[in-house]
């Protein structure tokens, strides 16, 4: 039986961008998947406690275990302050654990079974040519955060989120719109294959 693992982090509640395309992502997947089950886990909600000597090696195996359940994980991913939510972060560090998913001896990750889907949102752009180009440090990050796991992050990004609630970028609508359109699309894709043959 397949295993969605649906994460979400931003703290908007319904404004959120990244929480709508998450949704929309996970609607697909079950579209796809009519057998397979859901697990949904709000870090805005419910936010992990950062590492620490009393909870951690408790938290991390059930964490893990999560993760080891699952075909695929779906991330929702805004940037705030040019990098991930904290509480992604905290995530992150629980999930990588020596033992648990990784062999400390070998290095060898055992995560590498299952997908890691990150829907990232923007508030700005970031793209090649803009005053803020390689201001996105969350990419970067999540990928080489995880490596040692053997998960591999794909990443679909929607940007200048901010648009259309901020007066100063009233111009960017229509790129914004463009810029979402194009992930949904991309979303929309991950599964057809699947979906048809279901």
């Amino acid at each position: 039986m397949t295993h969605l693992l649906h994460i979400d982090s931003s703290v908007q509640g319904d404004r959120s961008v990244s929480r709508a395309l998450t949704a929309r992502a996970a609607q697909r997947w079950r579209a796809a998947h009519p057998g397979g089950t859901v697990t949904y886990r709000d870090l805005a909600a419910e936010p992990l406690p950062h590492l620490n000597p009393q909870n951690s090696a408790d938290l991390s195996a059930r964490l893990v275990d999560e993760v080891k359940a699952a075909d695929t994980v779906l991330l929702g991913l805004p940037l705030y302050n040019f990098g991930p939510p904290s509480t992604v972060k905290a995530w992150v560090d629980h999930i990588v654990a020596a033992g648990l998913s990784f062999d400390a001896a070998t290095g060898e990750g055992l995560l590498g079974d299952t997908r890691l889907l990150a829907i990232e949102t923007r508030g700005g752009g970031y793209g090649p040519g803009t005053p803020r180009e390689g201001w996105d440090h969350a990419q970067t990050w999540l990928t080489h955060g995880v490596s040692l796991t053997g998960l591999q992050p794909r990443f679909i990004v929607v940007e200048l989120t901010l648009a259309e609630s901020n007066p100063a970028m009233a111009e960017l609508k229509p790129l914004a719109a463009q810029s979402l359109a194009a992930g949904q699309a991309e979303i929309d894709r991950l599964w057809a294959a699947e979906e048809s043959v279901a």
